[in-house]
């Protein structure tokens, strides 16, 4: 069985999604960042940058949200999270995706934690006040994406990156990473993804039910 290893309301929550939309059987352990699990040899064994997610598979370990997701969606192809029978559609998906991880994940470490990019707390403001600029930037072109009026981020279609943007439109919530005002198209998306049931069961479980709601 897989098994998801991950930190509540982190960027692991994508994966956790992408399992229960793909009816996977898995188990899920909370990483204790608290206590230091993430510095242990053994954690380091499975994530060698101690950070979340990681997915378990019967043939060694995974890290990194696209890896992640690519996996769980051919894995359950079933579950259509991606098309995986068309190339140029899924290199879209995979396009969409790290242009998320490559850019706004980015930009919103640099509040959580500057000193993997600078030194000093002076550095450390800086890196912290241009996140909004780069928010705004990057979501503008999401928000462009979808002013045709399309249900998903590749049209009619749900598919992994839908999870992806659905994750991050809630990081917004936060206020200090973007104006959500500026993008009222991934405000609506992030409606319709929070609506769908996987997406409920897994906040109960993250206990983000009542702070992601709507």
């Amino acid at each position: 069985m897989l098994t998801l290893y991950a930190a509540r309301g982190a960027c692991s929550i994508i994966p956790h999604i992408a399992l229960e939309e793909a009816g996977a059987g898995y188990r899920l352990h909370f990483v204790d960042y608290a206590g230091g699990e993430n510095l242990t040899g053994e954690y380091r064994a499975i994530s060698p940058l101690g950070r979340v997610p990681a997915l378990m598979t019967e043939d060694g370990p995974l890290t990194e949200n696209v890896a992640i997701l690519s996996y769980i969606a051919m894995r359950y192809p079933e579950a259509a999270l991606a098309p995986i029978g068309d190339a140029l559609a899924f290199a879209r998906v995979q396009s969409f995706n790290l242009f998320i991880a490559t850019n706004i994940h980015v930009a919103f470490r640099q509040i959580a934690f500057p000193g993997g990019y600078a030194d000093g707390d002076a550095a450390a403001a800086a890196l912290r006040a241009k996140v909004p600029e780069l928010a705004d930037r990057y979501f503008a072109l999401i928000e462009a994406k979808l002013a045709d009026g399309r249900p998903y981020v590749h049209g009619d279609a749900f598919t992994l990156s839908d999870i992806y943007l659905f994750a991050y439109a809630n990081y917004l919530r936060m206020g200090d990473r973007g104006d959500p005002a500026l993008v009222p198209n991934v405000i609506a998306h992030r409606t319709r993804i929070r609506a769908r049931p996987a997406v409920e069961r897994v906040l109960r479980v993250e206990g983000l039910a009542e702070a992601w709601a709507g």
